[in-house]
């Protein structure tokens, strides 16, 4: 365990630090969560490599560089209540669930959602809960949220879901344009998100916020 724990450490001083992710609570966070926990058995020596770890077909635990850099813009706080949607295995939700009060993590795929649960549980994340359901459709039983983060890539952002977020809230996704992505957070004001532009990253398209695809002759 200290091989992970000394892992961890550089993760965060080679990955996040030097991406001018300074706010303590993330730096925290990411220290403390065991990344290694929250991917597959046969992908825990490649925990904290500086990419994307892929747990499933087509999805991946975001690098930590990402999902650091995307924190610190949402600007998470201690009182918030947050939406995250494509959880994976959890560890998103592990790490925002020291930010913010409470989470609400949704997977469509049944099994990665057991296990996330599962493993959250076992770790004592207890103000996180997992919901399976398409990702797209977000949990509008517990909206609205302060914040809305996406696990993954996306190339529209479906109103149903923006219609989540509290007025005053933000969300952050990455959006695949060709082969570049770019990492933006919106801004709800006037019941209007705003988008704007964060870092560029990229990810895997999470299934559900594929743009639809006009026919041309």
């Amino acid at each position: 365990m200290s091989d992970f724990s000394a892992r961890r450490v550089m993760m965060v001083d080679t990955q996040v630090r030097p991406s001018d992710v300074t706010k303590f609570p993330i730096i925290e966070a990411m220290l403390a969560v065991p990344r290694e926990v929250y991917v597959p058995a046969a992908m825990r020596e490649a925990a904290y490599m500086g990419e994307n770890v892929e747990i499933a077909q087509g999805r991946v635990v975001l690098e930590a560089r990402t999902l650091a850099k995307m924190l610190d813009a949402l600007d998470v706080q201690p009182g918030e209540m947050v939406l995250d949607l494509g959880c994976g295995l959890g560890y998103s939700t592990a790490v925002i669930a020291r930010l913010a009060d409470a989470v609400v993590a949704v997977e469509e795929d049944e099994a990665l959602a057991a296990e996330a649960q599962r493993t959250l549980s076992a770790e004592g994340v207890d103000n996180a809960a997992v919901i399976v359901g398409p990702l797209a459709a977000g949990d509008a039983k517990h909206a609205p949220y302060d914040v809305i983060t996406l696990q993954g890539g996306v190339e529209v952002v479906p109103d149903a879901l923006l219609a989540q977020l509290r007025e005053g809230g933000r969300i952050g996704a990455v959006f695949l344009e060709g082969a570049l992505g770019v990492a933006r957070v919106g801004y709800k004001i006037d019941g209007v998100v705003t988008w704007r532009f964060a870092f560029n990253a990229t990810a895997p398209l999470l299934p559900g916020f594929a743009a639809k695809r006009g026919f041309t002759l």
